[in-house]
């Protein structure tokens, strides 16, 4: 019998003994007047022992089979679902098992054979979050891990994504070789595709979202001179995207949480699907993603999205694109990449004079143009004309120069002469 039900057996004794009248039996007790009066007819049916339960020491109705526990265990410790936490467990095994068992069915069986969680849990501390932005739209963190997503069957990968900051919602995300800026543009255009354009964006302080030259000094700021901005911050700031780059983590925390359930899901993910490359976990990519908002999105506290369309008057193509800035030549021509190009002006368009700067910018699927006065302006490669051959070029190519033989009348001859004869 346990404490409590030996305290009921005492309290009942006493009433039965009329030590005690019912209503402060129920008081004592803690329980009501119609319970203690059928606690009172057990008690004199059966003794001490009808005061215990008794589905004590049964098995319950709806409790698993031993067997279907061993083969719950077995798939726990294989290869195929190695590594999965016991949520991630739960699913996998409603998924492709058709076992449906809760998390807690899966831990108590963890438990009872006493292996260890996959997932050490640490210490709370004492933080303070920041609450979320009200309406989607407002705010996107954006950030790379490298990680071993394909264990050993391929190479290691970068996953660059961005997660919407009122909803947890992950907008875009992409497999890399490396982190790059060409993987960040992806990433803006597949969310911007998809959404719209957002308000502000958080990131850390990389060289691909800065500038790498020093700050400005306080004579340069009094001056009116802006800091430089990094080809990822022209694009922002072309699409009107106020940037806030972070000093720590803890700032961007949702996008680093958001590595550590993507690093312990996708992974067995992507093993289960026999994903090898680089391009194969780029197909299955999206499918995981919209499964995973699916699961762990929240609704904002407003309904109506902060998004703004793309202007008419811009093309993402050549907004998140790379840019460089080269000088026009004599014959409207200008040099990039060891390639020679022609510019192609519109008859009703000033063309640019020699010797100006213009903007060059190369779009994420190779294609070269020029930007001048707001204006686009496509770009001819062109085969650069064979360069006239210098006299010093002739002479080089010449063969060999015969020997010099002086004239007969020369006046090295004659003075040899004269001192013959004076000989």
């Amino acid at each position: 019998m346990t404490n409590n039900e030996l305290k009921r057996a005492l309290g009942l004794e006493r009433l039965v003994k009329k030590d005690i009248c019912t209503t402060d039996a129920a008081h004592l007790l803690g329980l009501s007047v119609r319970q203690v009066l059928r606690l009172k007819k057990r008690y004199l049916e059966h003794g001490t022992e009808g005061l215990i339960h008794r589905n004590r020491g049964r098995k319950p109705a709806h409790a698993l089979p031993q067997e279907l526990k061993d083969h719950i265990l077995n798939l726990y410790q294989g290869p195929r679902y190695q590594g999965a936490n016991d949520c991630h467990f739960a699913d996998l095994l409603r998924e492709h098992e058709q076992i449906a068992v809760s998390p807690s069915t899966v831990r108590r069986i963890r438990i009872q054979a006493g292996l260890p969680s996959r997932c050490r849990r640490r210490a709370p501390k004492a933080h303070r979050p920041r609450p979320r932005k009200p309406q989607a739209g407002l705010l996107w963190q954006i950030d790379a891990t490298p990680f071993n997503w394909l264990e050993d069957r391929g190479p290691q990968l970068h996953l660059l994504a961005a997660i919407d900051d009122a909803t947890g919602q992950v907008v875009a995300a992409t497999f890399r070789h490396y982190e790059d800026l060409a993987g960040y543009f992806e990433v803006m255009r597949q969310g911007i595709l998809a959404y719209g354009v957002p308000v502000a964006l958080y990131s850390d302080r990389h060289t691909i979202f800065r500038s790498p030259r020093e700050p400005l000094t306080i004579e340069q700021q009094l001056a009116g001179e802006q800091q430089p901005l990094s080809q990822f911050g022209q694009a922002l700031a072309e699409l009107g995207i106020t940037h806030y780059k972070a000093r720590t983590p803890q700032a961007k925390g949702r996008v680093e949480r958001l590595w550590r359930t993507l690093q312990n899901r996708l992974v067995i993910e992507l093993r289960l699907r026999n994903v090898c490359s680089l391009e194969e976990a780029n197909a299955v990519l999206p499918e995981l993603i919209a499964r995973h908002n699916a699961q762990f999105a929240v609704l904002p506290d407003q309904a109506q999205p902060a998004y703004r369309p793309v202007p008419q008057h811009l093309d993402l193509r050549y907004v998140l694109c790379f840019r460089d800035h080269r000088t026009v030549g004599a014959g409207q021509t200008l040099s990039y990449q060891g390639t020679l190009y022609t510019l192609a002006v519109p008859r009703s368009f000033k063309a640019p004079p020699p010797k100006t700067r213009v903007q060059v910018r190369q779009t994420l699927d190779g294609e070269v143009v020029a930007w001048y006065q707001g204006a686009l302006l496509p770009l001819r490669p062109t085969s650069p004309s064979p360069p006239a051959a210098s006299p010093t070029a002739q002479k080089q190519t010449a063969g060999p120069r015969p020997p010099h033989r002086p004239a007969a009348d020369h006046p090295w001859r004659r003075a040899s002469l004269i001192s013959k004869n004076r000989r």
